[in-house]
């Protein structure tokens, strides 16, 4: 064992300090077993523009709020066959932080009355509006589920969005949710991970008044009855092509959404297993199977 390695070890006993050569990084010390992860960034304060034709790009966009395997997948489809909406995959914009290398760039932001907030607020509108240009179509449709964790920035961030909430009976998206993979959670922790999405939806429709509620299970039951309700919504026409969508998708019917594009167009969409009865429901989902009209 060398000198350095000797002196090291009985400096670091008395002292804890180590002698390295100088401009050499630390080396890194590995977390013990169970140690409680770092915080969480505590979410920005911002504020709520005035002048959006400076401060925003984005016109109209609109939101799917919806729990995870609620069928967010399949609306978004339906929707991006449309020529005038396109609707991307999950974008993720909540995760998108900005930092500051330094204070000179804090201060600088501060005197420009920008504070973290608002400058990812800037981020999260050209990087959905750079989509929407890249689309050349009008309006752009997000359906992260995790959106509506922070319903009320992005809000607050696009004053002019539409909300559309997908709604599916709590047991299926459960069952579906232990089912992607069963080896990560069990149906009860799929019950109650599930609820936590369930939860901030229900809080996003209180929240948000004026959207418009579709259900999972209307959706596949008449896709054209409940298209033509959600294009009056939003404002567009109903376009036929909108129940062609699988025609124009298939990267996604390789991933195993399978070809709806005949079943809808026939009427006879794949409607899944037949919904939960009531003694099926588990204690933990009873409320929220009342709260959606799902329990009898």
């Amino acid at each position: 064992m060398s000198l350095k390695r000797n002196l090291n070890r009985a400096l670091s006993a008395a002292t804890g300090l180590e002698v390295r050569r100088a401009g050499s990084a630390p080396r890194a010390t590995p977390s013990p077993a169970g140690a409680p992860r770092p915080a969480k960034r505590p979410a920005p304060e911002y504020r709520c523009t005035d002048d959006l034709a400076t401060d925003r790009l984005l016109r109209r966009p609109v939101f799917i709020m919806s729990p995870v395997r609620s069928g967010s997948t399949l609306l978004r489809m339906l929707l991006d066959a449309h020529p005038r909406l396109h609707a991307p995959h999950e974008l993720h914009i909540r995760r998108l932080e900005v930092g500051y290398g330094s204070k000179l760039s804090e201060r600088a932001m501060d005197a420009l009355d920008l504070g973290r907030g608002d400058l990812e607020h800037l981020l999260w509108d050209r990087v959905l509006h750079r989509e929407l240009a890249k689309s050349g179509k009008d309006f752009l449709v997000e359906k992260t589920p995790s959106n509506a964790f922070v319903y009320q920035r992005i809000r607050d961030c696009w004053p002019s969005a539409r909300f559309v909430f997908l709604l599916r009976h709590p047991v299926s998206i459960a069952r579906s949710w232990h089912e992607g993979d069963p080896q990560k959670r069990t149906y009860e922790e799929a019950c109650a991970d599930a609820l936590r999405y369930m939860t901030a939806v229900d809080h996003a429709r209180k929240g948000l008044p004026g959207g418009h509620t579709l259900r999972y299970e209307e959706l596949t039951e008449d896709p054209e009855k409940k298209l033509r309700g959600l294009c009056d919504f939003l404002g567009v026409d109903f376009e036929p092509s909108m129940l062609e969508y699988g025609a124009r998708d298939d990267t996604q019917i390789q991933k195993g959404l399978g070809d709806w594009r005949d079943k809808i167009r026939t009427g006879s969409v794949q409607r899944g297993r037949p919904l939960p009865s009531d003694d099926e429901i588990p204690e933990l989902l009873r409320p929220m199977c009342k709260a959606w009209g799902y329990l009898k």
